[in-house]
């Protein structure tokens, strides 16, 4: 175990202290926002104008595959150039789809092909953005304020995802689709703005921090996901935290969360409505109530260990719901799930960053993202389809039971002392 496993945080809420970190995180929230509401009106737009279970499917197909393909790439990007400059290459692309989702619906002249294109300059934003976004975050707040750091960023995206439903229902409402999802795009400028003068990046770094990352940047190609599996081979935490993102993403994932309105109807409530929103809402209030905890506390001690055990809670949490019917009582686990699901995920992400090789740490957190959200592309097979044949309730459950079982492997690997490197003449 390396010193990184401990955070040095001394306060609470220590990476909002930063005047820098707390004008990122804002415009942070704001794009989460946008990404959401622009979920909500698009999809239903499709829905009403297209009525295809195909198109609905490829949405959630262009949002996730990128993460598989393009992550690592993404992520050497973020390695040679300005994070501060990628970011905004990706928020503009955010923009464009927005702009470009508003303008079809004005015009009337949608084609599923148009949405498919769309669709896709959803998902390239999203992983262009992602890798940069990290590791702006780190040359933001350091090291000893990392976890802290992580921890709101996935705050704000859980906050995006409460907030952008209800925010692009009020403008669809207000204003219509159209000019709901025109007016959506302007989320994204606050961000794009200060990024524009945010004094952070390779050029503010110290000198020896700079100058790795540059020869790092001359690999560009996908074999630098082996030469980054090789770079980090010796390194069990990072090695282990990319595996509980991956198996955690791969077996469940968020899949469940299509097959929701199933679940409500087993458990008696099946209508739009009050007791149906709670069941939505209820994972992410236990991740808000998580990073509210953690960051009072102001110092947590962050072992892979810790963080998997947590998974393996959070399989639980996820097996009793599959299997529960009492409708309070999947409220409750549905919380539990959502608080151990951002400690966990939260934990696993901040230990790659702190262990990652200064000159690699965006292609490792490319590496660590294409397995933690390229590979939920691929969940839908394990509960959906699996659902189509024995049901949502035993495929969701034996997701869990296998994930469960792979977390016990993977916490037995964690915690095996590595080998001791030979000395000269032995």
């Amino acid at each position: 175990m390396t010193s990184t496993s401990r955070a040095s945080e001394t306060k609470s809420f220590a990476a909002l202290r930063h005047p820098g970190f707390r004008a990122f995180w804002t415009g942070a929230i704001l794009a989460t926002t946008a990404d959401s509401v622009e979920h909500v009106v698009s999809y239903w737009m499709i829905y009403q104008k297209f009525h295809s279970p195909a198109l609905g499917g490829f949405a959630i197909f262009s949002h996730w595959v990128p993460f598989l393909f393009f992550s690592v790439w993404s992520g050497a990007l973020a390695d040679r150039y300005d994070p501060r400059r990628l970011m905004q290459i990706g928020l503009c692309m955010f923009m464009c789809a927005s702009l470009g989702w508003g303008i079809l619906f004005l015009t009337g002249t949608m084609q599923p092909w148009h949405a498919m294109v769309l669709l896709s300059i959803h998902g390239m934003a999203g992983v262009i953005n992602s890798p940069s976004q990290q590791m702006l975050v780190h040359d933001i707040v350091g090291r000893t304020q990392l976890q802290s750091a992580v921890r709101l960023i996935s705050t704000s995206r859980t906050l995006g995802q409460l907030g952008g439903p209800a925010v692009g229902g009020a403008l669809m409402v207000a204003f219509g689709p159209e000019y709901a999802i025109l007016g959506n795009a302007l989320f994204y400028l606050p961000q794009i703005l200060w990024l524009s003068k945010a004094p952070y990046g390779p050029k503010f770094r110290k000198a020896e921090a700079h100058a790795a990352p540059a020869r790092a940047a001359r690999e560009q190609s996908f074999r630098d996901i082996f030469a980054t599996l090789r770079e980090i081979a010796s390194n069990r935490t990072i090695l282990s935290m990319i595996c509980l993102a991956g198996g955690t993403s791969l077996f469940i994932g968020n899949a469940y969360q299509s097959q929701m309105p199933e679940f409500a109807h087993d458990l008696g409530h099946g209508d739009p409505g009050w007791h149906y929103s709670m069941l939505i809402a209820a994972q992410a209030a236990g991740a808000l109530v998580a990073a509210f905890l953690l960051e009072s506390r102001g110092s947590v001690l962050v072992r892979p260990r810790t963080a998997i055990v947590l998974a393996m809670l959070w399989c639980f949490f996820i097996g009793g719901f599959a299997m529960s019917d009492s409708y309070p009582l999947s409220i409750v686990l549905l919380f539990a799930a959502g608080l151990v699901n951002l400690t966990f995920g939260s934990m696993s992400q901040s230990l790659v960053q702190l262990e990652a090789p200064p000159r690699l740490r965006g292609r490792v957190i490319g590496l660590y993202n294409m397995f933690g959200q390229g590979l939920r592309a691929f969940s839908g097979v394990t509960v959906g389809a699996g659902g189509a044949l024995i049901g949502v309730h035993w495929s969701l459950a034996l997701s869990a039971m296998v994930l469960l079982a792979t977390m016990m492997v993977l916490l037995a690997f964690a915690q095996r002392p590595m080998a001791e490197p030979a000395t000269p003449g032995e």
